[in-house]
């Protein structure tokens, strides 16, 4: 964590210096004011359960977050519960989320949790406790599992609509250190996320933010107990990567 939490600071000390205006890197003619920010995917954008009611998206959810520290508006369209389907779907046919893309300077994207999490849950289900069956079952279903091509189908739909710098967020582990599931997640998610990287690295202006390497194995800090969301403090964090991910974007262009 030290060195994470020297990066945390140096950027945040970075933004404080001034470079919000390094933000503003291009322009994509959507009349004066702040450049947008358009944050898509499910619960975690959104901001599940960091307030009392869950009725609009958090204001200290990351995206909010990132936006206070570059001077943005930001447009939150995260949905709890969605999967990488509801969130293509929306990007094909729903006017309002083709809008959103159609006029943003900058765009998150975190979806896929709860589609490996419904796999997590049926390959349990379906191995009756037998552990080595459980992990041949997750295997199997992981491989054949069209998350990543949703996802890719996902970044195609956001690239025909905008120019816009991505960052992609990969999945942290949602499970406390001691949940038995932790470790599963541990053998299964280097594998998911290089995946990941692998989508990040295909397309133009797309960069990776590593939330699995950030939250480690500091879930009793950054994840809600008896929960799988991110607390404020995860999503400082999430913040502060996603912030690196786009200045380390403009240091390349």
């Amino acid at each position: 964590m030290n060195k994470l939490f020297k990066v945390i600071v140096a950027v945040l000390l970075a933004l404080s210096l001034g470079t919000p205006t390094a933000f503003a890197h291009q322009d994509h003619g959507h009349g004066h004011g702040k450049d947008s920010l358009v944050a898509l995917g499910d619960s975690i954008p959104f901001g599940y359960n960091l307030t009392t009611n869950n009725s609009s998206p958090a204001k200290n959810a990351f995206p909010g977050l990132i936006a206070d520290e570059a001077d943005l508006r930001v447009r939150n369209l995260g949905v709890p519960g969605w999967q990488t389907t509801d969130l293509l779907t929306a990007l094909e046919t729903n006017q309002k989320f083709r809008q959103a893309v159609r006029h943003a300077d900058y765009v998150t994207v975190n979806i896929g949790s709860n589609d490996f999490l419904e796999i997590l849950r049926a390959a349990n289900a379906e191995s009756g406790g037998n552990q080595q069956k459980f992990q041949e079952l997750l295997a199997f279903k992981l491989a054949n599992s069209d998350v990543f091509d949703n996802i890719a189908a996902i970044l195609e739909e956001i690239r025909s609509r905008s120019d816009a710098p991505i960052v992609l967020y990969n999945i942290y582990n949602p499970f406390q250190v001691n949940d038995p599931l932790h470790r599963v997640s541990d053998l299964f998610l280097p594998q998911i996320n290089a995946k990941f990287a692998g989508l990040a690295d295909a397309y133009d202006d797309v960069e990776l933010a590593d939330a699995y390497s950030a939250f480690g194995n500091n879930q009793a800090k950054y994840v809600f107990p008896r929960d799988i969301h991110p607390t404020a403090a995860g999503h400082k964090v999430l913040a502060a990567i996603g912030i690196e991910a786009f200045c380390f974007d403009f240091v390349h262009n």
